[in-house]
């Protein structure tokens, strides 16, 4: 593949000249690991074409560690010859506070430098940002304060700069640099509401400081002129849902999932205050939709299961669960239950003795098996005919199933009884268990 570059090299030693061709062939060798090879030929290329940045990076790299002041002439001649373009003196500048370290004469230079394209270029943050910088190396912080006060902040980056080092450089209780801050917000969101870093930094920064109105009502206007930002419409939200604008909150959030459904904070938002409110099968249906994209721990999704098992909504448990089994294929437990909601939702009610062997092979010791699971397992096998393995299943089941697990007892105890009276057999202890059965409540 390299070889192939070198007819289209030699082409264009005759328009450029050598010097282009020298560096191509120096970044050729210098990847082939020929490092003296490569630097003769930046060398060369550099003679031809003293002024070429790329080139003058590479010497000034080469020579800063032997020969400082070489490597500092470098960036010199080329400053000379482009006084107009402040980028390169700002390079040069970097690259003397890299070398200069400890070198009074040096910082100085990079100083002067930064304060020569400030002049050139005022208010701008690329030239304020490193003169604070160099301002506070040297422990004077009442110059960085003056120079931050000539920043102009007409960008994002000057922004977040200007709130971050205002902080930094005064104290968190001093009022007048808390309402510059304020300002500074203030006057960025009105004049660019569309700036989403900046609308989220202003939004906290207001409800930090217990201003939630204000908080709301920048992330307001902002999703007003952008409304794709829709991770800021969430955050609108949730301090919607803070300042008890319960209606509107629910009503962005739910605007939110038709343009996007899988916005997993979106969800999480909705189902814990559908919970609080008691709207609770709504709540189960975000719940359910926020474990499906993020997923979570087993007894997340068991616990979420059994509550829509409870409600009578085995579909959705079986959906859930199949997920939950998708993610962890080795768990056990969530493989039983799973068997259980398929075997109570009639659509998929065909598939749950399959999922009954598979649950029961998953488990190296039979007694692990939960006592719900044993319960609706024996109905498939009594479905089968295996009337013994059945009967087994459900003594297990009155056995283990825990105390305040009433409704479940009850109905193990009366389909045991009703498998010893159909088989005439057991009679007193049949009428014995439904007598407990009904004893229980249930």
């Amino acid at each position: 593949m390299r070889k192939a570059w070198l007819p289209f090299l030699l082409s264009l030693s005759g328009s450029y000249g050598g010097a282009l061709l020298d560096f191509s062939y120096g970044v050729l060798e210098r990847e082939r690991g020929e490092v003296d090879a490569s630097a003769a030929r930046f060398a060369k290329a550099y003679e031809a074409d003293p002024l070429a940045m790329p080139l003058v990076r590479i010497i000034a790299a080469a020579r800063k560690k032997d020969d400082r002041a070489a490597a500092r002439e470098a960036y010199e001649r080329v400053v000379a010859a482009r006084p107009d373009e402040p980028f390169i003196a700002l390079e040069y500048g970097d690259f003397l506070g890299d070398v200069g370290k400890g070198d009074t004469l040096a910082l100085r230079k990079r100083e002067e430098i930064y304060a020569k394209v400030l002049e050139a270029m005022p208010g701008e943050y690329i030239a304020i940002e490193r003169l604070i910088r160099t301002a506070r190396e040297r422990g004077d912080d009442d110059r960085a304060r003056k120079l931050l006060e000539k920043l102009t902040t007409d960008s994002e980056q000057a922004v977040r700069y200007y709130v971050a080092t205002t902080k930094s450089l005064y104290d968190s209780r001093d009022e007048e640099a808390a309402a510059r801050i304020d300002a500074r917000f203030s006057e960025a969101m009105d004049s660019h509401p569309g700036w989403a870093g900046i609308a989220r930094a202003a939004s906290d920064h207001f409800r930090q400081s217990n201003r939630l109105e204000e908080a709301i009502g920048i992330l307001r206007k902002h999703v007003e002129v952008r409304p794709s930002s829709l991770d800021l419409k969430i955050r609108l939200g949730i301090l919607l849902l803070s300042g008890k604008q319960d209606e509107e909150a629910v009503k962005v959030l739910r605007e939110v999932l038709e343009l996007h459904p899988r916005k997993a904070l979106a969800h999480e938002s909705l189902a814990k205050h559908l919970r609080q409110n008691g709207q609770l099968t709504q709540a189960r249906s975000h719940a359910t939709e926020l474990l499906g994209i993020r997923g979570g721990t087993t007894e997340e999704f068991l616990e979420l299961a059994d509550e829509l098992t409870a409600d009578g909504e085995f579909r959705s448990a079986r959906i859930l669960l199949e997920k939950a089994v998708f993610r962890n294929p080795d768990d056990a437990k969530l493989m039983m239950k799973l068997a259980i909601a398929a075997s109570r939702d009639p659509g998929k009610k065909d598939s749950a003795p399959r999922l009954f062997r598979e649950a029961e092979a998953m488990l190296e010791n039979p007694a692990d098996m939960d006592p719900a699971f044993l319960l609706e397992s024996s109905k498939e096998l009594l479905a089968q005919g295996q009337v013994k393995a059945a009967e087994e299943r459900l003594r297990n089941a009155i056995r283990t199933f825990p105390k305040e697990a009433k409704k479940e007892t009850a109905a193990a105890m009366r389909t045991l009884a009703g498998i010893w009276i159909s088989e005439n057999r057991n009679l007193d202890a049949a009428r014995a268990l439904i007598s407990r059965a009904e004893a229980m409540g249930e």
